[in-house]
């Protein structure tokens, strides 16, 4: 197993051209799992200093994936430019703002806060709330416009470039807790409004989704993993609503808002309290798709991660629940799912390790092994079947026309 045996054309620098945005995938599970271990009930002494070090891990890999790939758009544009029009690698580009996020989490959350320290993880909110906003204005109207989708091969894989909003929003209820008011009070406007944009976008998805699993079945089992992405866009609205709800306490203390902050508290708390139990129906369907998947053989690729953040973000509002009740069975099942989270991500770390080591990971997936979707092959710069340079259009070209 020699290190990049398995690459295209055996040319490492073909990594480059081969970079697809599900890496990201990995430094959101990689993200989720730091903040878990820092909530897990028992042994904190000892997990503290682990979740501190994947964190450190995770920043390494935002920064190299974010090199990759901004390498594959100035390297290679005309490969970078197809991978808008591929109906599955482009919703992968959701996964960017949602692995910073848990980056800024984690400035909160695992780090001691000081006052520049707070700073910086509000300076890097923006970073964030910026990418969300490209990823679920973007992706949907390339959807919309140059993608060819239907029904039966729908996934819940549709909701990735969708959630980054609401994942900002519930970041920002956490920075907004510890900056000054005047600074806070934007971030909590703005995660309301992305609050809204996002979880009711995902909830249509959703009953999208139930029907064409009602009308097609299950997906094809190299997208069984997908069965767990609706807990992403659950977990994380409840998260965003007790975050939300504790920030306006602060922001608005001596102003005319006080009454609302209040309410805020308590109306967020109720909110979370309902998705959190639409997630427990999702939880299950996924847990038995996943096992009758199994029977089948459950081939590895990247969308294996998708065991790893959905469970994280709804296991994150399972303890901010135990946290606002002091109700026990949340605190239990918290742990449970924390101990769940660290096994996929040690199976799926170890399958991706490999895969990263020999190179046989970086294969750009528009002829997909991952979607089993016969598409045209994007590594090729000079595919015949390509548009000639000439009738080609840029990103923006694109978006005016």
């Amino acid at each position: 197993m020699n290190l990049f045996s398995d690459v295209p054309n055996n040319d490492p620098g073909e990594i480059i051209r081969h970079f697809t945005p599900n890496w990201f995938a990995a430094t959101m599970g990689t993200g989720i799992l730091a903040l878990m271990l820092e909530d897990f009930p028992m042994a904190h002494g000892l997990l503290h200093p682990a979740a501190q070090a994947l964190w450190c891990v995770n920043v390494f890999f935002f920064v190299l994936f974010s090199a990759l790939f901004l390498g594959r758009a100035l390297v290679f544009p005309d490969s970078f430019r197809r991978l808008f029009d591929h109906p599955i690698q482009s919703l992968f580009i959701g996964c960017i703002p949602m692995g910073f996020a848990t980056i800024v989490n984690g400035m909160i959350l695992i780090w001691p806060v000081t006052a520049n320290s707070a700073l910086w993880a509000y300076g890097w909110w923006w970073v964030d709330a910026v990418l969300a906003i490209l990823s679920v204005l973007l992706v949907p109207f390339f959807m919309f416009t140059s993608q060819v989708h239907s029904l039966e091969r729908m996934t819940a894989a549709w909701l990735l470039p969708i959630v980054p909003p609401e994942v900002a929003a519930a970041s920002g209820g956490l920075v907004a807790q510890h900056v000054a008011p005047w600074l806070g009070v934007s971030v909590i406007y703005v995660s309301y409004v992305f609050w809204a944009v996002s979880v009711l976008l995902s909830l249509g998805i959703l009953t999208i989704l139930f029907l064409r699993l009602t009308l097609h079945r299950l997906p094809h089992r190299d997208m069984a993993v997908s069965s767990w992405l609706p807990l992403g866009p659950i977990g994380t609205g409840a998260m965003a609503m007790i975050t939300l709800g504790d920030a306006d306490g602060h922001v608005f203390t001596g102003t005319s808002l006080v009454p609302m902050a209040q309410f805020d508290h308590m109306a967020g708390l109720m909110v979370a309290l309902l998705l959190w139990g639409f997630g427990i129906w999702w939880l299950c369907m996924a847990a038995f798709f996943t096992l009758r998947y199994l029977g089948e053989g459950l081939p590895y690729n990247m969308g294996w991660w998708g065991f790893t953040f959905p469970l994280g973000v709804y296991d994150s509002s399972t303890y901010l629940l135990f946290k606002d009740t002091h109700y026990l069975p949340f605190l239990v099942l918290g742990a449970v799912f924390t101990v769940m989270l660290a096994a996929f991500w040690g199976v799926v770390t170890q399958r991706s390790l490999v895969g990263m080591w020999t190179g046989s990971l970086f294969r750009a997936p528009c002829l997909s092994e991952e979607t089993g979707m016969l598409e045209p092959e994007c590594s090729s710069e000079t595919d015949p079947r390509s548009p000639s340079d000439s009738s080609k259009k840029t990103l923006m070209d694109r978006l005016r026309s």
